[in-house]
């Protein structure tokens, strides 16, 4: 604690405060620089994030084949046919006359009510297998679905009950099992549909299979299981029949695929059912617009910031300076200045500038018909702008474009989403016949790979990049100015003491001085 003034009067921590303000000023200066420096690595992070993200939404989008393959399928009789699409190129048209449909092989039980002498009949799911003496320790059933399929092994453990045991048949076997308290059957359905029959055996000199009631003898069609509890019943699986186009074919599932549609078979049918496909021209014009505003909305933003104005009267505030400002003062005061960081940079602006080329590039593919052509964004409806003030901004005429994606999906997808590397013959010449959106993402990643060079990611360290070594030299040059600052104030204070000291002790003298000469008067 310093008390100064006291021999000659003055506000010496007043006066000191004062100079050291002069002294601050080259301080002030760098901490500003700082500050705005800081401000400025920000707002370049902000600009890569939203690069990433545009970039992984062309991926998602545009540059996707599937979204130029979606397509309308028009079924004669969707009660007993559905079809969509997944991934064709083409279109799809014909007839399908259903014969039979694909059912799952099953297998119910024999009643495993009264399998045990002097056992309560009420068998439940709960009921362990070694207490209702069904396995002793542990016993293996093993079951098979079809001639060519695996043989799944099953160990069931005296502890089991009826219900966890049926879940390990679930998990590990190619059936699904359930038990029916009321017939006391188990009853197995396979997995899948198909021509295919169940069969369950015993392993390790064991009949838990038997007990379950599953490896009985098993009962003729027509008989009735109600009045046949020691009967199996069983009901092998069959496959799809179905005449598609004129061909007699089957398969083993109601769901199949031919030429990239899924047809689901869901009842017989008497006469057959056509079918056609056509682009859905809707769900694609989406995409594309989407596309192209995400772009005009990115140019607009990008342009205002490397136009923004830069305000060098208004530097960022200390916290003595927002100390004596109200919120608001401090609110409008920051933004401007914190306006114009971004502002003429060159990686920014070559990027918008290649964008515009990109946007009126015209790429190779072929026409509906299969002869090669050259096509542009400009032949399907989209161009940039004639306005000056837009900058590049690209407008739709979506008549137009609905048209020719009814027209030809397909040549769209080769001027936007197309991969130079996907065609044949052009790798040594990358990016002359990429699509738009391929050359897009290339020139984000290429702006990306500067900006992170000068402004670093959340996660780089200062030395890595060209702002953070600049943060990192100002750190060094405060830490130094304020030691400098130090000792200018601790030397400043020592020469005020020596001064109060010499006040003091002429203050004493002149005491002095005046009784001795009043003493002799």
């Amino acid at each position: 604690m310093r008390i100064g003034g006291l021999a000659s009067g003055m506000d010496t921590d007043q006066i000191i405060r004062d100079m050291m303000k002069a002294h601050r000023i080259p301080l002030d200066k760098i901490t500003q620089k700082k500050a705005y420096t800081t401000w400025q690595m920000e707002d370049y992070r902000s600009i890569n994030r939203d690069f990433r993200k545009t970039s992984d939404k062309l991926f998602d989008t545009v540059i996707k084949q599937g979204t130029y393959l979606q397509k309308n399928v028009n079924v004669s009789d969707d009660k007993a046919v559905s079809i969509k699409s997944l991934n064709a190129s083409n279109d799809f048209s014909g007839t399908l006359k259903v014969t039979q449909l694909a059912t799952q092989a099953t297998l119910q039980g024999a009643s495993i009510k009264n399998k045990v002498e002097g056992l309560d009949p009420a068998i439940t799911k709960l009921s362990q297998l070694g207490d209702i003496k069904f396995v002793d320790g542990k016993a293996v059933l093993k079951i098979k679905v079809g001639e060519t399929g695996s043989e799944k092994s099953i160990e069931l453990l005296q502890d089991d009950t009826i219900e966890s045991a049926l879940k390990k048949i679930n998990k590990d076997s190619d059936v699904n099992a359930f038990y029916d308290s009321f017939s006391g059957r188990v009853a197995l359905t396979a997995k899948n549909s198909g021509y295919h029959e169940i069969s369950v055996s015993d392993s390790l000199d064991t009949n838990v299979g038997s007990l379950l009631g599953l490896t009985a003898t098993k009962a003729d069609p027509g008989v009735n299981p109600e009045k046949n509890p020691d009967l199996v019943f069983s009901s092998g699986g069959q496959n799809a029949i179905f005449t598609f186009n004129g061909l007699e074919t089957q398969r083993e599932s109601n769901t199949f695929q031919i030429n990239g549609f899924e047809v689901t078979l869901k009842q017989v049918t008497d006469s057959p059912v056509t079918f056609s496909s056509s682009a859905d021209s809707d769900k694609i014009l989406d995409s594309i617009v989407g596309f192209v505003n995400d772009y005009n909305e990115m140019i607009e933003k990008l342009n205002s910031q490397i136009k923004e104005k830069k305000y060098r009267d208004f530097h960022p505030l200390s916290a003595e300076e927002k100390a004596d400002m109200k919120e608001k003062e401090i609110e409008l005061w920051e933004e401007k200045a914190k306006s114009g960081t971004l502002r003429n940079d060159p990686a920014i602006s070559s990027m918008l500038t290649n964008l515009r080329g990109i946007m009126t590039k015209s790429v190779n593919t072929t026409d509906a018909d299969g002869k090669p052509m050259k096509i542009s964004l400009k032949d399907i409806g989209i161009e940039p702008s004639k306005s000056y003030s837009d900058n590049g901004k690209l407008i739709i005429n979506e008549d137009k474009l609905r048209e020719k994606i009814a027209e030809n999906p397909n040549a769209i997808y080769d001027l936007i989403g197309r991969d130079a590397k996907d065609e044949v013959g052009v790798n040594d010449k990358p990016g002359l016949n990429s699509g738009i959106a391929q050359d897009f993402r290339k020139e984000l990643t290429a702006a990306q790979t500067t900006i992170s060079a000068k402004a670093g990611s959340s996660t780089a360290v200062n030395d890595t990049f060209a702002l953070g070594r600049s943060l990192k030299s100002m750190d060094k040059q405060i830490d130094r100015f304020e030691d400098k600052l130090q000792m200018m104030e601790t030397r400043y204070y020592k020469q005020f003491a020596a001064m109060e000291r010499a006040i003091q002790k002429a203050n004493a003298q002149s005491a002095q001085l005046m009784q001795s000469l009043g003493g002799g008067m």
